[in-house]
């Protein structure tokens, strides 16, 4: 890993009030930790041994970015994240302009929430909103009002937290265009400076998917699911947020979110908590599920490591391709074959890629291309190297 390469921190807290239908992440609710010994306190010293271990192998540097998810990050409060926060700086420092965020549910905040965050030194919100539509949020299992979101990124706003996310789901079965206007209306009223917006996978093993199979909704439609995107792309636009990855858009620069620009652009990064995903010059691993098992191994002094990979030059080209090709600056031609290059010329000629860009030597996805997105990547990977 180069010393001048940016580092980042992602810190998973793995606590939830209730299970979203459609979630699949690695969280935890009360009733499924009860009589495991998981708490927020056990796994808050865990963290702490886990940035002792990652100190080690890492070595002194500043973080660029952190980046808190989960789970219900807010649940924690203001300040346990703000000691969250102090672990970090403590163990590595932050470097000067650092972006730190947290990941919060709307109803599990309030102003004096976000008023802690911002004397902490966190710089970014992301807040889940997922729809201005209460039939929406049932389907999917959110319990927060419609109307809260919009008043939590305001609360943040006049916290002084200088970058505030809304996030969309779309797409739900129930959901209208008229429903997605205002949804569009609603986060463009909060007067955020970054929107994420994504389609409704139904995953297997979540309570939607079983839904879905009993015939209680129906699965979500790809043509209503790229006509939405359109919808949402043609609003934020308008609006003067610009995309820069194909499910996110910002207003400005310094509104795009760096942490996330780090795993698209094969950075490095240390995940931090149960389940949490690291990658350091091409080697992958990733941490033990449990929250009572990872305290349990760091309490032992031992790595909560679960598994590591180690990517083969080929893996890491794949990689490179299929995740730059998805920001708004593109992909370098020179990252391709000579196959490629070829592939690159045809998606162009369909539509698919920009040919201005194209000219200039890097690959650009059209809104077209974004929503083919898939076919495009495979297009161009076709002839690269086993």
């Amino acid at each position: 890993m180069s010393p001048q390469s940016p580092f980042g921190i992602y810190v998973h807290v793995p606590f939830c009030a209730a299970r979203c239908g459609y979630c699949d992440f690695n969280t935890y609710t009360p009733s499924e930790l009860a009589g495991s010994g998981a708490s927020p306190d056990g796994w808050f010293d865990a963290v702490r041994r886990e940035l002792d271990l990652a100190a080690r192998t890492v070595g002194t540097r500043p973080v660029d970015t952190v980046f808190v998810g989960g789970g219900t990050p807010s649940l924690l409060g203001a300040e346990r994240l703000a000691q969250v926060l102090d672990a970090v700086r403590q163990t590595f420092g932050l470097a000067p302009g650092a972006e730190v965020t947290t990941e919060s549910n709307p109803e599990s905040t309030s102003p004096e929430f976000f008023a802690g965050l911002a004397e902490a030194g966190f710089t970014r919100v992301s807040l889940g909103m997922q729809s201005a539509a209460q039939h929406v949020l049932r389907v999917l299992d959110r319990r927060h009002t419609p109307g809260r979101a919009v008043a939590a990124a305001g609360e943040a706003r006049a916290a002084g937290i200088e970058h505030v996310n809304l996030d969309l789901i779309y797409a739900t079965p129930g959901e209208t265009d008229d429903d997605l206007r205002a949804s569009l209306d609603a986060v463009l009223a909060a007067g955020v400076d970054h929107v994420s917006a994504y389609a409704l996978i139904v995953e297997d093993g979540t309570a939607l998917a079983r839904r879905v199979a009993r015939g209680e909704l129906p699965a979500p439609d790809d043509d209503v699911a790229a006509a939405r995107y359109e919808l949402i792309d043609d609003r934020l636009s308008a609006a003067g947020l610009h995309w820069y990855e194909v499910s996110n858009w910002a207003a400005s620069e310094p509104a795009v979110c760096r942490h996330n620009l780090g795993y698209w652009l094969d950075g490095d990064w240390w995940g931090l908590g149960p389940g949490a995903h690291s990658h350091l010059a091409g080697e992958r691993w990733w941490n033990v599920k449990h929250p009572a098992r990872y305290a349990t191994l760091l309490s032992e002094g031992t790595s909560p490591e679960a598994g590591r990979e180690v990517l083969a030059e080929s893996e890491r080209h794949m990689e490179r391709v299929m995740l730059q090709l998805r920001l708004a600056v593109g992909l370098p031609l020179d990252l391709l074959d000579g196959e490629g290059r070829t592939a690159a010329t045809r998606a162009a000629e369909d539509g698919l890629l920009d040919p201005t860009a194209l000219a200039t030597g890097r690959a650009v996805l059209t809104r077209r291309g974004r929503l083919l997105a898939d076919g495009v990547i495979g297009s161009l990977l076709a002839g690269a190297p086993a």
